[in-house]
């Protein structure tokens, strides 16, 4: 999760929403990435769909089996769709976000019953850093 973390703070400085992820496979970084969407002008440019794309790149395929994903804050649907997709095997997030997560809050979508994939699900990991950084940075712009 430092990894995930230090992505994270990459992200702020470059004025994006601090979110920062890392697939590791085998105990050995894959991929990093974190928050793009201003940057890249793409809404999709989410730090998880980032570093899936990169990961799959890397790997050369597309399902992503055995591999782990790092995130900083709970994934949106769109992230998590695409985590699901990609059959990730566990995924550990930071903060939690009651207004657009998707995975403990909201739409609980690796609970529905048209998930095609749902990873083991660990929250909280490294909670208190990964929610002052969110908090920092919006403070900062208002």
């Amino acid at each position: 999760m430092d990894i995930a973390l230090d992505a994270a703070r990459q992200a702020a400085r470059s004025g994006e929403v601090p979110v920062g992820a890392v697939v590791v496979r085998e105990g050995a970084v894959i991929a990093t990435a974190h928050n793009r969407t201003y940057e890249l002008g793409d809404p999709t440019a989410h730090a998880e769909m980032l570093v899936l794309r990169a990961a799959a790149a890397r790997l050369g395929k597309a399902r992503l089996t055995g591999c782990d994903l790092y995130v900083t804050l709970e994934p949106c649907t769109m992230c998590a769709g695409a985590i699901s997709h990609a059959r990730i095997r566990r995924l550990y997030f930071g903060a939690d976000d009651p207004k657009g997560g998707a995975v403990e809050n909201g739409v609980r979508f690796f609970s529905a019953p048209t998930c095609h994939h749902a990873p083991e699900v660990y929250s909280g990991l490294a909670e208190q850093d990964c929610s002052e950084l969110l908090k920092r940075f919006f403070e900062e712009r208002r």
